[in-house]
Parts: C-alpha cells; structure tokens; sequence
C-alpha cells in the first residue's frame, strides 16, 4: 500500500492483519459491479481503532467528529490506502432541503465517494435507511462523471450481526457497518503525538 516502515510498524503493533481478517458486514456483493466488490471489501474493516483521538469519557457525536476532523491524518492513515478528505458536515439539498453528511471522503482506488456516519451508540436499523438516502443524493448531485457508485460506512460504537444483515437485506445503495474502538497503547499514542507536535514545529519553522 505504499506505507512507511514507522506505519507498517504501527500497523504491526496494533494486529491490523488479524483485524481485517475478521467478518466484514456490507451488501456491497448485491449493489455494486462485480469489478469493484473485492475492492469495497478490501477497503471496509470489521473494526476501526479511534484511540489516537484521547477520548477518555462518554462525548457526543459532534465531538467525536470535531476530534475525527482535527486528527484527520491519523484516521485517514486508519481508514486505509486511496482515501482522501473531502469535507465534514457536508451539505446537500433535496426538495427544499437540507441534509449534512457527517464525513465525506473519497476512494481513489475505488473512484468513489464515501459517505461516514458516525454514531456514539449502538448500531439501529434505521441508521441503514439514513445512509442509504444520503447515497442517493451525493450519487444525484455531487458523484461527478465516470466515478463509481458512492458508498456509506455506517460507524457505530458496537454492532449485532444479525441486526446489520438483516437492516441490509433489501437496501439497493453500497453500505457497509464497521464499529470502532478507542482503545489505544498509551506508548504508542505518545509517540504518535510526539511525532506530529515535531512534525508541526517543523512546517512552522520553515
């Protein structure tokens, strides 16, 4: 994927191998182009580890984003190869209103925008149905030309399976259901921090 040696460290000490070996709940074999379902799959994990961002205490939804936002470097490098930040609370309208996308990325390898919604509770079902409307208005209005269907990732604070495969049964949009974690090894997290106040004072200076 073209990492560095101090990232594919970083990848080793957190087991990122065995964590995307686990199963991944998606319906992207029922929605996408077969071309490009390996590809999802690959881009999707089961779990994302958000302890880079400190949280310690129950925060709200808002601020796990504003935390998501100000440590983007960090979980774009979590998320996986080919992703680039579009923007958060993205704005889009439909019939006279107004809906914001909480984080909305893009998949150079996929060639496709990725929509993020982020839930601090447990996974519902209706959380498909939100997504999935979100998808067809960035697929009507923003998706340009030649890229390929958008796809959401529902990012909730823990999921049942059994939920998740039925809430996606019948849904014709490209979602996928990951949780996260915000456990992190404290001397790594130091040293990650260590790294970007460095790095920081380094763009200062120049």
């Amino acid at each position: 994927m073209g990492w560095t040696r101090d990232v594919l460290l970083n990848f080793i000490k957190a087991d990122a191998y065995h964590a995307q070996a686990l199963p991944k709940h998606h319906n992207f074999k029922t929605t996408l182009p077969e071309q490009l379902q390996q590809q999802a799959d690959d881009m999707l994990k089961n779990t994302y580890n958000l302890g880079f961002l400190g949280v310690m205490q129950p925060i709200k939804e808002l601020e796990l984003e504003k935390r998501i936002v100000e440590k983007i470097k960090f979980f774009l490098l979590e998320l996986g190869a080919g992703f680039a930040f579009i923007g958060n609370q993205y704005r889009v309208l439909f019939n006279d209103r107004e809906y914001f996308v909480d984080l909305l990325l893009y998949n150079r390898k996929i060639q496709a925008l990725v929509a993020i919604d982020l839930k601090i509770g447990s996974f519902k079902p209706d959380f498909i149905g939100k997504m999935n409307y979100y998808l067809g208005i960035l697929d009507d209005q923003v998706r340009m030309s030649g890229e390929n269907p958008s796809i959401g990732i529902v990012l909730c604070a823990e999921k049942d399976h059994v939920d998740v495969e039925m809430a996606l049964r019948d849904v014709n949009k490209p979602i996928g259901v990951a949780d996260y974690s915000l456990q992190f090894p404290k001397d790594e997290l130091k040293a990650l921090i260590r790294k970007e106040i460095q790095e920081n004072l380094k763009d200062d200076n120049d």
